[in-house]
């Protein structure tokens, strides 16, 4: 059990003759007992915060030989980003052999591909919505180079979380003429 004293009770030899004091004694078990009991409460009540993810959606793997069906898309709505070393970014419009915009560099950042995004996205709402279809968006193909890293896929998916892009797809595939314009670009810095 835990005390309190207060003094020491009484005097020393010589001098006056004093009554004895009485100790007070103050019990802390119940202030301990109750301590635990808080501790405990909040420990228990309290919510962890919670690591965030990402939702990726991913094909169903095709257990049979029958070929995929492509699925034909509006070239006009269509855009490659192309990620390389060093922080290179490649971007184009439409179709690489009739491109309607591009391919340019770009950097990363809101003044960098986050700018062009909102811009297309915009052009193809207006495009979309010219051909009577104005619940079509712009659709994104995020294609990583193995010579990309890690950090440069992450910034661009929260940039098309950011640009509020709906549709988009990671595709490791590249075309022969795709692999020459990566690696001839130079690179752009990356702003921190």
């Amino acid at each position: 059990m835990a005390e309190l004293n207060t003094g020491d009770g009484g005097g020393g030899k010589g001098g006056k003759v004093r009554s004895k004091k009485q100790n007070s004694k103050v019990d802390l078990t119940a202030m301990v007992d109750l301590a635990f009991l808080l501790i405990t409460f909040f420990m228990l009540t309290t919510t962890l915060s919670k690591p965030q993810s990402m939702d990726l959606s991913l094909p169903d793997k095709n257990t049979d030989d029958t070929p995929i069906d492509d699925t034909k898309v509006d070239e006009n709505r269509t855009m490659t980003v192309m990620l390389g070393a060093d922080n290179k970014m490649v971007y184009y419009m439409g179709l690489l052999a009739s491109p309607k915009v591009g391919p340019k560099d770009i950097g990363y950042g809101k003044d960098g591909i986050r700018k062009e995004l909102l811009k297309q996205k915009r052009n193809v709402l207006a495009y979309s919505t010219a051909k009577g279809k104005p619940d079509q968006g712009i659709i994104v193909i995020i294609k990583p180079t193995k010579k990309s890293n890690y950090r440069n896929l992450v910034d661009i998916l929260d940039e098309m979380a950011i640009s509020e892009v709906d549709t988009y797809a990671i595709v490791p595939e590249f075309t022969p003429e795709e692999a020459k314009l990566v690696d001839k670009t130079p690179a752009v810095e990356t702003p921190q």
